[in-house]
């Protein structure tokens, strides 16, 4: 469970190196006569500096070593039960106004939450050590590259976050050449992990960020979804570029020609699976590769094409229903050098999850620390149990992931969990038509997600919880961004969710997403056609290479890619509701992209 860890005494040498930077050093003195720690560690990301920390962790039963010859060099972790999920109730976007945090954030005045926060941090760290933790999300090299320091007391977030950033002395030395001086401050304690007392708090004009409360990794962890998109998004529009919570895969044919794509998708579509998809047989000499698994920042290069990188080094995945059907490259990522959150322990020193290969074992530790075996009605794993792990680990990890400039971008993906309405995949008309496919993006829940199934949400861009502002202005923001582009990526809606009248799902997925996908490289080539529909383009069943595909006939394929105008009716009017929920921020282009959709299944 979160240990309220006591101060650690490193060996001399260790932790004892501030970085020669004014401003840091200001800032970090700040915060110690504030929360008052026993001691302060400099973390410089070296091998052993980790070396030590893990043993520190051991020894406090923050983590557990599993088997070496089993998982070598990995760790288990256990949270606190009461903290095991983001909690978008307590996160905040604090800008001086409500109206720039947008209808769809919830908004908090700055100096008064500045003020609560000083408060709830005051003398918190007593008795601990204060970490500093110097990072940059990015390619060393790349104009895009950010850099962060994080304070935290908990030694579980200096493990993942060397995992999960490029950590240590490169960010001291970007930070000391840059023009512009400009870094992110993150501040985070575990308090006493009170779900009363936990806030995730953003403040856009200071590029600053506060979490207390909390030790999952989804809050805790602020270089990720707290400054790489909620910072990030807001940083993107006024330095006029796009941080967007993206993957992005290369993929290659037997000629050797190579394409990037990059792809949003909400929570349970397989996005994971996607940036590691995994060819079938029918597509020999056809590789796929990993550029990154969950976010995209992406800039406007010499070429006038859109350019991305991953600014993350690591993966910070959901294990549940994780194999080697599901996804291979991902199983064989976590081999080694993988510290698990919240799975379970089986007696042997191994991990073991629901959905894992083989069978379940016959007695194991669950994620609470309680006895489990097969028969137990609860959970062995909690479903939002996770891996850290490096990039590096991933076998089809592509080669240019340290582009400084970035991969150039052929397509955009946008993606949800629908059972009907969405066909197969469909194409954009244009870049501003693509934006509203983006825009009215929704995906169906799960009950395993919300107690509730089947309701269409809106998750526009997949970005709902991540975008620091007003979500109109961030559509305004990507119309804007369409006409700097002298070669737009093209834009496509892709639903591999879609079911038959016997409830079950028409399309296997998983590798056979491949078969999409080449769809869509082709239409980047020019090489193959399509159908005009009122949505856009939609490839015709023999644009489609099906061939060795057992239970996917051509009558199957034609239902995949049909569009039916009764169920576009209530979809047209799901948009239009959603759409009135953004009020005057909306851009008036995208209610015009919307009656001109309406208008073509009225002719």
């Amino acid at each position: 469970m979160d240990n309220l860890a006591p101060a650690i005494t490193p060996p001399r040498g260790l932790g004892t190196n501030p970085p020669m930077h004014r401003g840091v050093l200001n800032w970090v003195q700040e915060v110690a006569r504030l929360t008052q720690p026993e001691n302060i560690f400099w973390c410089d990301g070296s091998a052993e500096e980790n070396t030590y920390l893990l043993e520190e962790a051991q020894r406090q039963g923050i983590v557990h070593k599993l088997n070496e010859e089993k998982v070598p060099g990995s760790y288990l972790h256990r949270s606190n039960t009461n903290d095991v999920a983001r909690v978008e109730q307590f996160t905040f976007i604090c800008t001086p106004t409500k109206a720039e945090a947008g209808p769809t954030n919830n908004w908090a005045e700055p100096a008064e939450t500045y003020l609560k926060l000083n408060g709830m941090l005051k003398g918190a760290m007593e008795g601990r050590t204060m970490f500093v933790i110097p990072y940059i999300m990015g390619p060393p090299d790349s104009p895009l590259a950010k850099v962060g320091f994080e304070i935290t007391d908990s030694i579980y977030v200096v493990l993942s976050m060397r995992i999960m950033t490029r950590m240590g002395d490169v960010a001291v030395q970007r930070l000391e050449g840059s023009e512009n001086g400009e870094w992110n401050r993150g501040v985070h304690s575990l308090l006493d992990v009170n779900p009363d007392r936990r806030l995730i708090c953003h403040f856009p004009q200071d590029n600053a960020i506060i979490s207390v409360g909390s030790g999952y990794g989804g809050n805790v962890l602020l270089s990720k979804k707290c400054l790489a998109l909620r910072i990030g998004s807001y940083l993107a529009r006024q330095q006029g570029w796009l941080a967007e919570h993206m993957l992005i895969l290369g993929v290659e044919s037997p000629e050797g020609q190579k394409h990037y794509v990059a792809a949003a998708f909400p929570s349970a579509c397989g996005k994971t699976n996607f940036a590691m998809l995994i060819p079938p047989e029918r597509f020999q000499g056809w590789k796929v590769t990993t550029v990154g698994d969950d976010i995209a920042w992406m800039q406007i290069a010499e070429d006038g094409r859109l350019h991305a990188v991953n600014p993350e080094n690591g993966y910070f995945g959901v294990v549940p229903g994780t194999s080697h059907k599901s996804n291979a490259n991902a199983m064989k990522s976590i081999e080694r050098d993988t510290l698990y959150t919240n799975v379970a322990l089986t007696d042997d020193g191994d991990v073991w999850w629901e959905g894992k290969d083989g069978a379940p074992p016959a007695h194991a530790i669950d994620w609470k620390g309680a006895d489990w075996t097969p028969e137990s009605k609860k959970k062995a794993a909690h479903p939002n149990s996770r891996f850290a792990v490096p990039m590096r680990n991933n076998p089809v990890l592509d080669p240019e992931v340290e582009k400084g400039e970035g991969v150039p971008i052929s397509a955009i993906i946008f993606g949800g969990r629908r059972s009907n309405t969405m066909p197969l995949v469909f194409q954009a008309r244009d870049w501003e038509h693509g934006t509203f496919l983006g825009a009215t993006m929704a995906s169906e829940t799960t009950a395993a997600a919300t107690g509730a199934v089947g309701q269409v949400r809106r998750d526009p861009m997949a970005m709902l919880p991540f975008c620091g502002y007003n979500m109109g202005q961030y559509f305004r923001h990507w119309l804007k961004i369409g006409p700097r582009l002298k070669n737009p990526p093209l834009i496509f809606h892709v639903n591999w969710f879609r079911k038959g009248a016997d409830g079950k799902f028409l399309w296997p997925g998983f590798g056979h997403n491949m078969r999409v996908l080449e769809w869509i490289i082709d239409r980047c080539e020019g090489r193959v056609g399509a159908n005009e529909a009122p949505i856009g383009f939609v490839p015709r069943p023999e644009d489609l290479d099906i061939e060795g595909m057992q239970n996917v006939s051509s009558a199957t394929l034609t239902e995949l890619l049909s569009v039916k105008a009764d169920e576009w009716e209530k979809e047209l009017e799901g948009q239009e509701k959603f759409f009135k929920t953004l009020g005057s921020d909306l851009p008036e282009e995208l209610n015009a992209q919307h009656d001109k959709v309406a208008a073509r299944f009225k002719s």
